[in-house]
């Protein structure tokens, strides 16, 4: 990826979370999201015919801001604190205003609406990284290749299963975004996928 950026990019975002975040499993969400959104982030360059540079910054920016949904959050896990704290933290350290109105925006309770494509992706693939997790680490290989779109509409209607996983947010995500919600499971798989072994699944 792009290296320049402003120093804002991919590598500072994961520095940042690792300073702010212990936890191997929040760690591994961020980079199960990451795979969802920068996928996402592709195909919405490709729509606009970005190459090279143009493309390059918007990918770092895609995956700058699904490493950093969630960085303030083990430090200040309630919904009066987070993401706000962390978004000022951002703001303090120049993030871009794209980045942190993303962020605030997959809080639904923040008030901030999702206008951008960057603020639905992140929306729509933060819940369902998490329930793909879990969907694999149920499977005798816990291995997110033997997961299917079917065994995972099932399991979203097993209200036991994945408690802390908001339904509601996965199929609303999949709207806002304007794709199907089989078609967004399918997808998020297939990102998810290709970096199999960096998320341990």
């Amino acid at each position: 990826m792009h290296p320049g950026n402003q120093g804002y990019g991919r590598e500072q975002a994961w520095q940042l979370l690792t300073e702010w975040t212990a936890s191997e499993s929040l760690r591994k969400h961020a980079l199960a999201v990451e795979a969802c959104v920068v996928a996402y982030g592709e195909a919405e360059a490709g729509r606009l015919g970005l190459a090279g540079d143009e493309r390059a910054a918007l990918l770092e920016l895609y995956a700058a801001t699904a490493l950093l949904h969630d960085f303030d959050y083990e430090r200040h896990p309630t919904a009066a604190e987070h993401p706000f704290v962390g978004v000022r933290e951002l703001e303090r350290l120049g993030w871009p205003e794209a980045l942190r109105t993303a962020i605030l925006g997959h809080a639904h309770y923040s008030g901030v609406a999702r206008a951008t494509h960057l603020a639905k992706a992140l929306f729509a693939c933060d819940e369902l990284a998490g329930f793909l997790t879990a969907c694999t680490l149920v499977k005798p290989s816990r291995a997110i290749a033997d997961v299917e779109v079917a065994s995972v509409r099932k399991k979203m209607k097993d209200k036991a299963f994945a408690r802390g996983v908001n339904r509601d947010d996965v199929i609303q995500g999949a709207a806002e975004l304007g794709v199907e919600l089989d078609a967004h499971i399918a997808f998020c798989i297939e990102a998810m996928k290709t970096r199999a072994s960096v998320l341990g699944l």
